[in-house]
């Protein structure tokens, strides 16, 4: 069976983001299963419906990519309680325009870390949210909350707490399990 192609997007643009190496140690690890592929969104212009068509082109890549993906993992930090500005931005250029939501029907799952004991649960609760109800994507349900510690995870993906990196190997593989159902 071909695997499926994940696309991920990371609510970071921080050169040296602790979500972007979990995004990347996902990755890693669900290689077996995915092709993944981390997509671009720090060059989206700031989303105005009066430039949605024509698609800037940074959007229009954007969208393509969404459109070739099987399935989404959404890795979110937590900004003043919520998602990043630069992820909304992201999901509001590929929601529109209306009646063209590239990401309409996708299964995604929704992950991210931070330093604090709770990690980043209220911004993956405010991203459900947007994804669920409003974007008609399928999530799947299932926590990944993860504390980020000093090297956990270096720049290529690779995860020192063998606990952890068993947890991120369980969830993305449940999670292709999950898009695997929906996607083809």
């Amino acid at each position: 069976m071909a695997k499926l192609k994940l696309g991920i997007l990371v609510g970071s643009n921080r050169r040296a983001s602790i979500n972007r190496k979990l995004a990347l140690a996902y990755a890693r690890l669900g290689g077996e299963v995915f092709d993944s592929k981390l997509l671009q969104i720090d060059d989206l212009p700031l989303y105005n419906q009066d430039n949605e068509e024509p698609s800037p082109p940074p959007v229009a890549r954007f969208k393509a990519e969404i459109a070739a993906c099987d399935a989404l993992l959404f890795v979110t930090p937590e900004h003043d309680r919520s998602i990043p500005a630069l992820l909304k931005n992201a999901i509001d250029w590929g929601a529109r325009p209306y009646g063209k939501n590239s990401f309409r029907g996708k299964p995604a799952a929704v992950t991210g870390t931070s330093g604090g004991v709770i990690s980043t649960a209220i911004a993956q609760a405010h991203l459900r949210a947007v994804l669920g109800s409003g974007i008609a994507i399928h999530v799947m349900g299932g926590e990944a909350y993860i504390q980020f510690k000093p090297d956990l995870i270096d720049d290529q993906g690779n995860v020192a707490d063998e606990n952890v990196a068993k947890f991120l190997k369980t969830y993305i593989e449940q999670f292709a399990e999950f898009a695997g159902r929906l996607a083809r």
